[in-house]
């Protein structure tokens, strides 16, 4: 259940709100325990006014908004910028379409026909290149941070403590995860049955050459699943786009 203050504060015309990052992956660390660096993730898919399509305002309005509500880190996507996104395989987005149903808070008949259809956005180079490129992108910054938001003095001080930030280092080893099972399967775990070893990983138990090490076995075998994957070379577009007029006819 959203607070109230969280939920009067998101866009109208929502299609879905969901949480999203450790409170999806089941790695959600309260703020009441020491080392916590979490935020309660939100991410939401809404749709904008006619006016916004086909009016004279059209594209004057942001199509992606991301702001902090206290502890809580909430992003936005209209319509079409999630749409592009999932054709993208975006790691951070995809979920949005396998999220387990207790994760999901607000939902609709336009997000269940998503859902329906979420095989169409599946590409096994897609999948392949955006799960390596976000994991690489944290491998780089496990030890090049950035600090900010809610939690961003106390992650500055365990990564002095560790040498690397942790954090990063778990995102880095469940995308590569994630990225080699759904190539071997067509399947998004999204709600992790690892969760144990990557909240050790958060927790700093490994030293930072065992995570290097790890990471890079693991991106020779998520080469490996791409090689062998059975899934299609490019997502359905036709039936992508039916589905999206589908959706905002009903505006």
């Amino acid at each position: 259940m959203l607070p109230t203050h969280v939920r009067t504060r998101l866009q109208e015309n929502l299609i879905c709100c969901v949480n999203r990052g450790s409170q999806a992956h089941g790695t959600y660390v309260p703020s009441s325990e020491p080392n916590s660096i979490d935020d309660i993730d939100l991410m939401t898919c809404y749709l904008n006014s006619r006016s916004f399509y086909t009016g004279i305002n059209i594209y004057q309005e942001s199509d992606h908004h991301e702001y902090w509500v206290g502890e809580y880190d909430i992003v936005e996507y209209e319509i079409r910028k999630l749409i592009g996104l999932l054709i993208k395989c975006n790691p951070n987005v995809l979920s949005l379409l396998w999220i387990n149903g207790e994760d999901i808070h607000i939902s609709s008949s336009a997000y269940k026909r998503l859902r329906d259809v979420r095989n169409c956005f599946l590409s096994k180079t897609r999948i392949f290149e955006s799960f390596c490129g976000y994991a690489n992108g944290q491998l780089k910054r496990m030890t090049h941070s950035e600090f900010k938001g809610y939690m961003g003095d106390k992650r500055k001080k365990l990564v002095e403590k560790f040498g690397y930030d942790t954090k990063n280092a778990a995102h880095l080893i469940r995308l590569l995860r994630m990225g080699n099972e759904m190539l071997i399967d067509g399947n998004l775990q999204v709600k992790r049955s690892d969760a144990d070893f990557l909240m050790e990983i958060k927790h700093g138990k490994y030293p930072l050459e065992w995570i290097q090490q790890c990471a890079g076995g693991m991106f020779e075998k998520i080469k490996e699943s791409y090689e062998k994957s059975t899934l299609p070379e490019s997502p359905d577009y036709k039936t992508i786009d039916s589905t999206l007029l589908e959706i905002m006819d009903g505006i």
